[in-house]
């Protein structure tokens, strides 16, 4: 019913542009899980200590690095890695899985303790 312009309000039809299905009954829930996962495909970041780390010990990144990092890292993920040391030819790179953050890095040379603490996979490139 309209009074003086002003529609009232029907509990049958509920307010317009009011979500009334229950939260996790389905609706959006899909759509935001999609979302979720895309965003978690975003890319690697690095962490300031991380590239603090890069640099004095001469690790250069380019596009075939970034690449193979960022394939470890989805392996990972899928296999339910939190904290994971990813090995390869030009050093270890320490990541955390959920952030897609890089928190750590070290060259080969650096590895001489061969001890990583507080990782719970690893990854060989």
């Amino acid at each position: 019913m309209d009074v003086n312009g002003v529609s009232r309000y029907n509990r049958q039809s509920g307010i317009p542009g009011q979500n009334t299905e229950a939260p996790g009954t389905g609706g959006n829930q899909a759509e935001f899980h999609k979302l979720l996962q895309d965003r978690a495909k975003v890319g690697l970041n690095f962490s300031k200590h991380a590239a603090k780390r890069m640099n004095e010990r001469g690790i250069a990144v380019d596009n075939q690095l970034m690449n193979d990092l960022e394939q470890a890292v989805e392996d990972a993920r899928k296999k339910g890695a939190k904290d994971v040391a990813i090995i390869g030819s030009r050093g270890v790179f320490i990541v955390n899985v959920p952030n897609n953050m890089v928190v750590t890095t070290m060259s080969q040379n650096d590895m001489r303790e061969r001890v990583f603490t507080n990782i719970d996979s690893a990854v060989l490139m």
